[in-house]
C-alpha cells in the first residue's frame, strides 16, 4: 500500500528511558472529583463517569511554551492524574483494569471554558472546547514498575506562583481501576490509550504570560509557560 502523505505517530516521553509511548487515543473523565462538580454547576452524587475525548496529537510536553489557543477569551487549567495503559480489554474487571496499567503522568486538561459553556446551553458537544491543538498537557510517563500504584497523593496547580487547585487523588468519586473498568464497557481498550482521570476544585483562567506549574506527589510535574 502506498500512504498519499506519511502520518507522524504521536509519542510520550517515559521517565528515565530512551524508550518514547506510542499514543493511541486520549480518554477524559469529567466532573470526578466532588467540589469540582460543585463548582460547574453540577451534583457529586456518585453516578456512573461521563467520558469524552481529545485527538492524540492534542498531546504537549509539561515543560512547553503553549501558544494561546484561538476562539476562546476564557482558557482554564485542569490539573489531573493520567493512566497510560499497556494493555486493554473489553469488560475488564477491576483487578483486570489495575494489571492494563502501563505507568502514570500527571496532565493538564486544558479547556475553552466559554466554548463549553456555549455548547452545553445549546446541547451540542464539547468537541471544540475540549479537543483543541496542544490541549493535552503531558509530564513524562512514570512506570508501575518504579513508582507503583499511587492512589492517594496530593495534587495542585499554580499560576504565577499563586496556588489554584490543591487536593488529594483519594478524593476521585470513582478511582482508577473503577474508571478503566467502565470505559471498557463502551470501547476495548488498548495499549497505548490515555485516560485523564477528572480534575480537583479551583479550576480558572490562564492567559498570555502566564506560568502554569502543578504537580502530583510521587508522579511528576509540569511547568508551561503561556505566550
Amino acid at each position: 500500500m502506498t500512504l498519499i502523505f506519511p502520518l507522524e505517530a504521536v509519542t510520550a516521553e517515559i521517565a528515565g528511558s530512551d524508550a518514547r509511548f506510542p499514543v493511541r487515543r486520549i480518554f477524559c473523565v469529567g466532573r470526578n472529583y466532588a467540589e469540582h462538580a460543585r463548582e460547574m454547576g453540577g451534583a457529586p452524587e456518585r453516578e456512573p463517569p461521563f467520558f469524552f475525548t481529545k485527538p492524540a496529537d492534542a498531546i504537549v510536553g509539561g515543560l512547553a511554551d503553549i501558544a494561546m489557543p484561538a476562539r476562546t477569551a476564557n482558557l482554564h487549567h485542569e490539573i489531573e492524574l493520567v493512566v497510560a495503559l499497556g494493555t486493554g480489554g473489553c469488560d475488564l474487571s477491576e483487578d483486570a483494569a489495575i494489571e492494563a496499567i502501563f505507568g502514570y503522568a500527571v496532565g493538564n486538561d486544558l479547556t475553552r471554558r466559554d466554548l463549553q459553556a456555549e455548547a452545553k446551553a445549546a446541547a451540542r458537544p464539547w468537541d471544540m472546547a475540549k479537543g483543541f491543538d496542544q490541549s493535552a498537557v503531558l509530564s513524562p510517563i512514570r512506570r508501575v514498575a518504579d513508582i507503583g500504584h499511587p492512589f492517594t497523593a496530593r495534587i495542585w496547580l499554580s499560576v504565577n506562583g499563586t496556588a489554584r487547585q490543591d487536593g488529594d487523588i483519594s478524593d476521585m468519586i470513582w478511582p482508577v481501576p473503577a474508571i478503566i473498568a467502565e470505559l471498557s464497557t463502551y470501547v476495548e481498550l488498548k495499549a497505548g490509550d490515555l485516560i485523564y482521570t477528572g480534575t480537583p476544585a479551583g479550576v480558572g483562567q490562564v492567559v498570555a504570560g502566564d506560568l502554569v506549574e502543578g504537580g502530583i506527589d510521587g508522579v511528576g510535574s509540569i511547568a508551561n509557560r503561556f505566550i
